[in-house]
């Protein structure tokens, strides 16, 4: 199953993705794609609804917001592949290195990217985001953890490298600015890829700007896979249903190039992941 939110900003309702270009609307049923509702089993309620007969729509047609409503939490794994770890000149941690980012940062896969006032260093990282679909305290192993994700879609968690790394070092100000998450086009449930025999721990992930080929790897580099992440987290916070975790981005980003790449405005970035889809994002500077 391939779950969405389609309408106007703040207007959006829940949908079925039935194919690449139809989906139906199951407001009816769930009221949104929340903590709430996901923890008093929204997935199961569609899973038994019959939503054959129902009238469907043209996806385009709309507006695609974030799959999930209003997350509570929105937590990242950082250098998580060892190509950006190098690029970043940082050694591989021992540990996941965990930080959290603004919920408010999240908006819809294919809204613009907004360049904070007087910021030279606004940068793109694509990344494999996991959606959780009930809650997860001091899971007891990562085969625990695969219990509790609802499924996976696609994160580009922008970054403010000055803030990020010049401000005392403290990741979550550069991350956390408002539209510096856009997420989706849907969440695709961890049964869907399973059915489509695509593995998350091997998907290949790609990010171009302005058609420059900038990212291109596969989930297989990740450093810490994704079930460990989840096992991991559980040990000092509560996942709630609905919670997102990114799980990293590979090499390519703007920091790394030699000469580095930031944004500057007006351009295209697109990001792509196997099995999920497609994102597509215009950079604008604030106004």
């Amino acid at each position: 199953m391939r779950i969405a939110r389609l309408g106007e900003l703040n207007k959006e309702k829940p949908a079925v993705i039935i194919s690449d270009t139809e989906a139906v609307f199951v407001d009816d049923l769930i009221p949104d794609f929340n903590r709430a509702e996901l923890e008093n089993g929204a997935i199961a309620k569609l899973q038994k609804a019959d939503l054959s007969s129902r009238s469907k729509v043209v996806i385009t047609d709309y507006r695609i917001g974030s799959p999930v409503a209003r997350p509570t939490k929105v937590i990242c794994v950082g250098l998580n592949y060892a190509k950006h770890a190098f690029e970043s000149f940082m050694e591989p941690s021992p540990e996941p290195i965990v930080f959290m980012k603004a919920p408010d940062s999240v908006v819809g896969p294919n809204d613009d990217i907004v360049i904070p006032p007087n910021s030279l260093k606004t940068d793109y990282e694509a990344e494999l985001c996991v959606v959780i679909g009930k809650n997860a305290l001091y899971l007891k192993s990562e085969e625990q953890a695969a219990e509790h994700i609802l499924g996976y879609t696609i994160s580009q968690d922008v970054s403010e490298r000055h803030w990020q790394v010049e401000r005392s070092g403290q990741w979550m100000k550069g991350k956390s600015f408002p539209t510096f998450n856009p997420m989706g086009p849907w969440i695709v449930t961890a049964e869907e890829l399973a059915e489509k025999k695509l593995s998350p721990s091997n998907l290949s992930l790609s990010c171009t700007v302005d058609g420059e080929l900038r990212q291109n790897s596969s989930t297989s580099d990740l450093i810490f896979g994704i079930n460990h992440c989840i096992w991991y987290i559980s040990q000092f916070m509560e996942l709630k249903a609905g919670d997102v975790i990114n799980t990293g981005t590979p090499g390519g980003v703007g920091m790394g190039l030699k000469p580095e790449k930031f944004l500057k405005g007006g351009e295209s970035i697109i990001t792509t992941i196997e099995g999920i889809g497609t994102i597509k994002n215009k950079v604008v500077n604030f106004k």
